[in-house]
């Protein structure tokens, strides 16, 4: 561009009376000086390429970002090189410079796709970079425009050119699986891996109940109510085939020698002998959703506290917590400081057919006044107050400042899933509100007291009981302190263990369908 626009200079300075060649130019103030003359230019006269204003690298298991933010918009073309695997990448209108330098400092030594970084000016006016990886990618390169405190952003995503199977990995964690034959395909194996495990540990129904007794499965239909099938309160639950009950699975395992805590499964009558029999002793699946992450800050505190390492450290400690318990697994969306787009978010939780999902926050507000926890489920008519409203517009704004590359997200099926939500998601949600919140409320203080609704995204899997959880005002001085200290962080998990344990006490999960 620079170079298409010197004619025109030239000739400006010509019909000045002065030789093109005799001037310097000033690249801050576009000021053109030959002799006693002075000729003033406008960015659209000369262009010089863009100025980096930050680089930055965002490891994480699922993906790795590199981020330029420039202060006008930057392009770039990239190919890929195997026998070392890299991605070879050309910035057409910037200038080598020392904070472009620093991206070979960020690279992290644990960074899971990126083995190091070079950089050079491959020519004039076009910078060069050159990522070595660790393993085969499949890189992303967009732009995003200006949006929150971040300018322009031209970033690379390397992602894993195979995606893992989040639930096989779930399974995994905690318990032995059998190796699957040599023979076999790779996709083969995985689907092997996974329904050994299933059939292991995850109760199925019997052949004559499985169209009517379980929920849908992680691409269900969402239509089938998750309580068809429930003890009424009061009731007890029936024993399975190993003689278990669905009321115990979140009780923790007593020690040797003692009388366990919840008695019914010896007081439930056994079956009839030819009676079929219920599985429904099996694991739960909770999904953990820490809010923002990444390019993504979230609220930011008075003082600078932000919002995304808040909250991942509150669910680190709920997971901790979730998994001393026998039957339980816990997937998070995020476990380290990386962005997940909220369509995302809820994808993960489905794939691993989660029971629960709960997504953690410390959100601000416009008044510095406001004050105390809330507890949201869905709505599909509107949203029950207008802060939770604004809260709503908040959250569902991530997308643009975490960064999306919205050309490869097949929009009419992202609109689809998160139109999919039901009428008996939203009663369970609902009802896992009220406990999770009557539990926070014995920690402190309540924004409101009964469970708010609004039309979150990420609370839109169609199947999965979904709560979003605001554990206070960071933009409060008062509550920024305590979200801060981790002991008012672990009295935030124990409430929302509480919560969920209290849940699943008078919701006991549906049997699983076993993978075929």
């Amino acid at each position: 561009m620079a170079e298409r626009r010197r004619p025109a200079i030239a000739a400006r300075t010509r019909a000045a009376g002065k030789p093109s060649r005799a001037g310097a130019l000033d690249r801050r103030g576009f000021i053109v000086r030959s002799g006693a003359a002075i000729l003033t230019l406008t960015a659209a006269d000369f262009a010089f390429g863009a100025s980096l204003l930050a680089v930055r690298v965002w490891p994480a298991p699922d993906y790795t970002r590199v981020t330029l933010e420039s202060d006008t918009a930057l392009s770039a073309r990239h190919f890929l090189v195997d026998n070392p695997p890299r991605v070879v990448i050309d910035i057409p209108q910037l200038e080598l410079s020392a904070q472009l330098r620093e991206l070979i400092g960020k690279v992290r030594a644990d960074d899971p796709y990126i083995a190091g970084v070079r950089v050079g000016q491959h020519q004039p006016g076009v910078v060069r970079l050159v990522i070595d990886l660790k393993q085969p990618t499949a890189p992303e390169v967009f732009s995003l425009q200006p949006v929150a405190a971040y300018q322009h952003r031209l970033v690379f995503d390397l992602h894993p050119t195979r995606e893992p199977d989040p639930l096989l990995a779930l399974l995994r964690e905690r318990e032995p699986l059998r190796t699957p034959p040599r023979s076999a395909q790779p996709s083969e194996d995985a689907a092997s891996a996974v329904n050994d495990a299933l059939g292991e540990f995850i109760g199925g129904l019997p052949q004559g109940e499985r169209e009517t007794g379980s929920r849908p499965g992680a691409a269900g239909d969402g239509k089938a109510s998750r309580s068809a099938g429930r003890p009424r309160p009061g009731e007890v639950a029936g024993p399975d085939a190993r003689g278990g009950s669905p009321g115990a699975v979140m009780q923790a395992s007593p020690p040797p020698g003692s009388t366990p805590r919840d008695t019914r499964r010896a007081e439930a009558p056994p079956p009839a002998a030819n009676a079929p029999q219920r599985a429904t002793d099996r694991i739960i699946v909770i999904a953990l959703d820490p809010g923002h992450g990444g390019e993504d800050p979230g609220a930011i505190g008075p003082s600078g506290l932000q919002e995304k390492q808040v909250v991942l450290s509150i669910a680190r400690r709920l997971r901790e917590r979730l998994e001393q318990l026998p039957n339980v697994r816990v997937m998070m969306t995020r476990d380290s400081d990386f962005f997940v787009p909220l369509g995302e978010r809820v994808r993960k939780a489905r794939r691993v057919q989660a029971d629960l999902f709960v997504s953690i926050h410390a959100d601000a507000f416009m008044n510095p006044q406001a004050r105390g926890a809330s507890v949201f489920a869905l709505s599909q008519s509107g949203a029950s107050s207008t802060a939770a409203r604004w809260m709503a517009q908040r959250e569902n704004a991530a997308d643009l400042v975490g960064g999306v590359n919205a050309a490869t997200k097949d929009q009419s099926v992202l609109r689809t899933l998160l139109d999919m939500s039901t009428t008996a998601q939203i009663r369970d949600s609902l009802r896992l509100g009220r406990e999770v919140l009557s539990h926070m409320g014995q920690v402190g203080r309540l924004h409101k007291g009964q469970v708010e609704q609004a039309g979150f995204a990420v609370l839109k899997a169609p199947d999965i009981p979904s709560i979003l959880v605001e554990t206070g005002f960071i933009s409060n001085p008062e509550e920024e302190a305590k979200l801060a200290d981790a002991q008012y962080q672990e009295r935030i998990a124990d409430a929302l263990l509480a919560g969920i344990r209290r849940y699943f006490d008078r919701n006991p999960p549906l049997a699983r369908q076993r993978a075929l």
